[in-house]
């Protein structure tokens, strides 16, 4: 196969900052993707229906002409989010979901959640909207292993959060381990999970092996091979429950490669060549529009988008810049490792 047309694909989890970084990388998502959830992770983070209007209109000012996209919004969940604002925030069109960092677990979480009780309420409402509730999986406590903290959010917060609210829609964002894998196998239509592109090629030795990679570090932190062949299988399977969401998290080169270097790998501007090759690799292509078109849309009950694109394998590699540049500096693009063939094309 070297040409296969799929409805226009969205992102359910990205990251695009604000100022000059949102003026750079936007393009980079509007270009191919149609729709994208949007992070509400900024300094001051989106935590009120004003917040995330306000942030919404930056987005548009900064979309490029003849770019065709929309930004769901989210709000950031804390101890003290107003549940009548969430309320009127998701009823009113404005906010699509709430986003659940608990405090210290990444990049600008410092304002997220300590304590699940104080947040009982708002999520009880949220159940009772229909309104998803998208959690960053990992557990902050310090003698829990980096590498066990998904595991350990399943069994300590998530399940007893879903035994006590059944009928809260979840979820989980950016699974690593193959215990995120089975878990949302083993869930009903409430419950799904992202999968980023990075963690379909990355495991923890291209972070650690032959010295320390600060491209390759993110959070939640690529584990062991095992852990990423479960991912792919996911992700290839065609089951509704698994969808795109990149994480795409731009930081420039300066906040990267530092004595204490960001979590985020940047993968908006290369995501459907690597997942095209990743699919292809698979013998799964035909599972491809499911994982980026078709399952975020049913789960938040919008429709697939109407647009198509095309991906077309060429004979020579594809070139991508090795950065992007945005004013508050450079911003390293995703080395997927591999020669890239196949490109995105507009459907004629």
């Amino acid at each position: 196969m070297s040409r296969l047309t799929i409805r226009q694909p969205d992102d359910w989890h990205l990251h695009l900052r604000d100022g000059n970084m949102l003026t750079a990388v936007l393009p980079h998502t509007s270009e191919t993707f149609a729709r994208a959830i949007v992070m509400p992770n900024l300094v001051p983070p989106v935590v009120t229906a004003a917040d995330a209007s306000a942030y919404r209109e930056r987005i548009m000012a900064a979309l490029p002409d003849g770019h065709n996209f929309t930004p769901l919004m989210t709000l950031y969940l804390t101890e003290d989010t107003d549940t009548e604002d969430l309320t009127t925030a998701f009823s009113s069109g404005l906010v699509s979901a709430v986003k659940l960092y608990p405090a210290g677990a990444t990049t600008n979480s410092q304002s997220g959640v300590r304590d699940i009780e104080k947040i009982i309420p708002v999520l009880e409402r949220m159940a009772e909207l229909g309104m998803p509730l998208l959690v960053h999986g990992e557990v902050t406590d310090h003698d829990v292993d980096i590498f066990d903290r998904e595991a350990v959010f399943i069994d300590r917060v998530l399940d007893p959060i879903r035994q006590r609210i059944p009928g809260l829609k979840v979820v989980m964002e950016h699974i690593t381990t193959k215990e995120g894998v089975a878990y949302a196998e083993a869930g009903d239509d409430t419950l799904a999970a992202t999968i980023t592109t990075h963690h379909l090629i990355i495991n923890r030795n291209h972070i650690l092996v032959g010295g320390i990679k600060p491209d390759f570090y993110c959070l939640p932190v690529a584990k062991r091979e095992e852990h990423r062949l479960a991912l792919r299988k996911a992700a290839v399977s065609g089951n509704p429950r698994f969808f795109l969401g990149t994480d795409s998290a731009p930081h420039t080169e300066a906040n990267k490669i530092c004595a204490c270097g960001c979590a985020g790998i940047f993968t908006a501007i290369n995501t459907m060549s690597c997942l095209a090759h990743v699919f292809a690799e698979e013998g799964a292509l035909n599972k491809l529009e499911a994982f980026t078109s078709l399952n975020g849309p049913a789960f938040y009950g919008m429709a697939p988008n109407d647009n198509t694109i095309d991906l077309v394998k060429s004979n020579a590699p594809i070139s991508f810049p090795r950065q992007i540049w945005s004013e508050d500096g450079p911003v390293t693009v995703f080395d997927p490792g591999f020669e890239l063939f196949w490109k995105v094309e507009k459907s004629r």
